[in-house]
């Protein structure tokens, strides 16, 4: 598998810093469309139905969308926070499924470049919630701009959803190969959803890890490792829930699909 490009060196974004207070994760994608945010959401239901206090926050500046998956209707969103418009506290509001969400208002083009301005003060907001919760979920944006790798900096694990389409994979080839050299990353979690059958995300995990094995290069003593958290079968439940703006953990609690994230909430917890 290979990639066409690699992203210019300018976007790599500064070491993480070690931060008190929540796990925080970063759900990701090497391409918009594998149902990252759909995966977020129901995530947080999870963790939330396992009694743990969970927040959403939607680092996809430009093209948030996580109100839409949510059917919500915000009147303060993370831009008035950024604006000094609202307060922190304001802007979280609660979601279904028990956890809460701070949202980003959709189309916000003075968000999608990571100029300093937008550099602190999203560093600050994370700062803030991280005390405040026991998990921080970081929805980013998709692909492998400065500012998606700023957000996904911002958070101690990450997790890489994917589906079996061709262009996914090399797409997110490509985004974990910049997080293994560019953040310095050693562990990946990768996701496959829209599975076919059952064991292709095992199948699409290995062939990911020995092409990263060969141009990844290895920091001494510690050799790159992407991990399969879990495979989410194609299932029509998950189809209903995206038309009807709903919560697939809350109306299809039963189906193959809220199983296998119920797996991934129980596996990040163990």
């Amino acid at each position: 598998m290979s990639t066409t490009s690699d992203p210019a060196a300018s976007a790599a974004p500064p070491a993480r810093a070690a931060r008190a207070g929540a796990r925080t994760l970063a759900v990701t994608s090497g391409k918009g469309g594998v149902g990252k945010t759909f995966v977020t959401a129901n995530l947080a239901a999870a963790l939330a139905a396992r009694g743990q206090k969970v927040l959403v926050l939607d680092a996809d500046l430009g093209l948030a969308n996580l109100d839409v998956v949510l059917n919500l209707h915000p009147k303060l969103t993370l831009h008035d926070v950024f604006t000094e418009k609202a307060t922190l506290e304001q802007a979280i509001l609660p979601a279904p499924g028990g956890f809460s969400v701070l949202l980003a208002g959709s189309g916000m083009v003075e968000y999608s470049r990571l100029t300093p301005e937008v550099r602190d003060k999203l560093l600050h907001i994370v700062d803030l919630v991280k005390p405040r919760f026991d998990w921080v979920l970081l929805d980013t944006g998709a692909g492998i701009s400065d500012v998606v790798l700023f957000a996904i900096s911002l958070a101690t694990d990450v997790l890489v959803v994917a589906t079996p389409e061709p262009t996914s994979l090399t797409d997110a080839y490509a985004t974990i190969k910049v997080l293994a050299t560019q953040q310095d990353r050693r562990h990946v979690g990768l996701l496959v959803n829209q599975a076919n059958r059952v064991g292709e995300g095992k199948l699409i995990c290995g062939q990911l890890q020995q092409v990263l094995q060969r141009f990844v290069g290895p920091m001494p003593g510690q050799a790159f490792r992407l991990e399969l958290y879990g495979e989410v079968k194609s299932d029509q439940a998950v189809r209903q829930a995206v038309l009807k703006r709903q919560l697939m953990l809350e109306h299809y609690p039963g189906c193959d699909a809220a199983q296998a994230i119920k797996a991934l909430a129980s596996k990040l917890l163990g």
